[in-house]
């Protein structure tokens, strides 16, 4: 029978190596720790600057501005076409890659884009509108004009822009395989984009119109004249949670009219106190009912409401 001929205290095997390992793995951690380079460190300053409180732009004419911030909403509609899918406004949001955002504080490029259910902005979802030349600041964007989508995701020092190209076997969206929306730092004409009137019948009239803030309009991207596109049907596991894929695809009807999944909303920040999206102004009444309103003659004075 064996026994145990040692006692607690005697160290055996390479003791003295191991207390050295296990020296030198605290020092590496505290050395990291104090130049903030440990993982979740790295972690929460992405997720600090992505999810930074923005302001949005306050317009005073009701259109957009060259310079101005803004959010880009998917505005709700119902589903006729899936029976799963993301319901309520959709915000375009840029969305690193999950595995690369654990290894970095900064942010990848090129950077991926989803639609999230978020009506906040922050720096994820607040984009600048830029002129093509960059030098029109404050001027009003106008239908056909083309012009850039900017976002800086809470970073100060970065720029990326909305840009797009032409699908390849190597190069698609992740779940529809359709032309693929990315964010990039490289200025080109990849990054031109254009608003166009949501009535096809009244587009060419409407060309060189301002683009009015908080309503439905097209948006084209020049080199490929596809339509930015919401897919909520097709989701996504993101950094952030579940999410919906956004591509560059025109969905038409039977008529040949733009799909929901192409109606977006350059979405401006509200001038009262108390919220801080024009998304949380109660909405006015429909046409058709205060039409009917004044449609309907007044009752006569003297007239018995109760009569037949």
């Amino acid at each position: 029978m064996a026994q145990n001929l040692y006692g607690p205290r005697v160290r055996m095997g390479n003791w003295n190596e191991d207390i050295y390992l296990e020296e030198e793995v605290m020092k590496d951690f505290l050395e990291k720790r104090d130049k903030g380079q440990l993982l979740i460190q790295r972690n929460r300053r992405l997720k600090e600057n992505l999810l930074r409180p923005m302001q949005l732009s306050i317009t005073e004419d009701g259109y957009v501005h060259c310079g101005d911030k803004v959010m880009l909403v998917n505005p709700d509609y119902p589903e006729t076409e899936a029976d799963l899918f993301l319901g309520g406004d959709l915000s375009l949001c840029m969305t690193p890659d999950e595995i690369k955002a654990h290894l970095s504080d900064d942010l990848e490029v090129p950077c991926g884009l989803s639609a999230a259910p978020t009506k906040i902005p922050v720096g994820r979802n607040t984009f600048i509108i830029l002129s093509a030349d960059r030098n029109a600041t404050g001027q009003v964007l106008r239908y056909g004009q083309n012009f850039c989508l900017a976002i800086r995701g809470g970073f100060e020092d970065r720029m990326l822009y909305l840009s797009s190209d032409h699908r390849t076997l190597l190069k698609s969206s992740k779940r529809s395989w359709l032309q693929e929306v990315y964010l990039t730092d490289e200025t080109s004409y990849l990054n031109c984009w254009q608003a166009a009137f949501l009535d096809p019948q009244l587009r060419l009239e409407y060309e060189g119109f301002p683009v009015p803030a908080n309503a439905k309009v097209l948006l084209s991207h020049c080199h490929t004249n596809r339509g930015l596109a919401a897919h909520r049907h097709l989701f996504l596991s993101t950094y952030f949670g579940k999410e919906v894929e956004v591509a560059a695809h025109t969905h038409l009807d039977s008529h040949r009219v733009e799909k929901p999944r192409n109606h977006w909303m350059l979405v401006t920040g509200n001038p009262r106190k108390d919220s801080s999206t024009m998304l949380d102004v109660p909405k006015l009444p429909a046409e058709d009912t205060r039409a009917l309103e004044r449609d309907t003659p007044a009752p006569e004075q003297g007239a018995d409401p109760g009569a037949q």
